[in-house]
């Protein structure tokens, strides 16, 4: 006789609506992240360019992918955290080849958007790997790094943690994903390099603002893990 459909709900717990919006915003801001942006005027400083701020389309919505990759570990521990990580990568790498598949698939006749999905959403190899390996580092070393602080120290001081992982986790992608995208790394997929003023600026800016942005969604993220352990029934998920 098959369980109650109200039971089943509530041994499901929440994983599967924050593994949703994990992926969710992961695909989106990759989508976003095609874009670069910069804001201010040109100004140089010792040879170091400190204006125009650069960053890219995907910086609006991917510091909330590590919020929510902060749950996944505090809520499911390491295991369930690195299931959702490997989720969102073989997607994100899905989505990527599907791109590619449409972008060389031949356009209609009366279609005149080629040219414009091809310089949007083209298949650009570097961009790719970039975002995958970058994404696929920084989320384990986060998820690794805030579970293994709890381990250590115990269940209080959540900030430290949250903190902790983040600095840890956001480094490892933002320079990851800089040095194979616009830096020297990527050269063996084609392209040109970014100069090194520039480069050092797009990373350092991309690296503080999402730690900045995580800080101050610092309460947001305290409330979210309470409430998703409020949801969960048992106690089987928490680490």
């Amino acid at each position: 006789m098959s369980a109650p459909t109200s039971a089943v709900e509530s041994h499901r717990g929440s994983y599967d609506l924050v593994l949703a919006a994990f992926v969710g915003m992961l695909l989106i801001s990759n989508i976003g992240a095609t874009k670069l942006i910069a804001f201010g005027p040109r100004v140089d400083v010792a040879g170091v360019q400190l204006l125009p701020i650069i960053t890219d389309g995907g910086a609006i919505l991917f510091p909330l992918t590590y919020i929510l990759g902060d749950v996944l570990a505090e809520v499911y521990g390491l295991r369930r955290a690195n299931r959702a990580i490997i989720t969102g990568f073989v997607l994100a790498a899905l989505m990527s080849l599907t791109f590619l598949v449409v972008d060389a698939a031949p356009p209609a006749a009366d279609w005149p958007n080629q040219d414009a999905w091809h310089a949007v959403l083209g298949f650009v190899p570097r961009i790719v790997v970039a975002s995958l390996l970058g994404y696929l580092a920084g989320q384990l070393l986060n998820a690794y790094v805030l579970v293994k602080i709890k381990q250590r120290w115990g269940t209080d001081h959540l900030w430290v943690r949250l903190l902790g992982s983040t600095v840890v986790g956001e480094f490892a992608d933002t320079v990851v994903f800089c040095l194979i995208a616009f830096g020297p790394l990527g050269n063996v997929f084609g392209g040109e390099s970014i100069p090194w003023p520039a480069l050092i600026n797009y990373t350092v800016v991309g690296w503080v603002y999402k730690v900045g942005v995580e800080t101050v969604m610092l309460p947001v993220t305290y409330r979210v893990i309470a409430w998703v352990k409020r949801r969960e029934s048992s106690t089987q998920y928490l680490p």
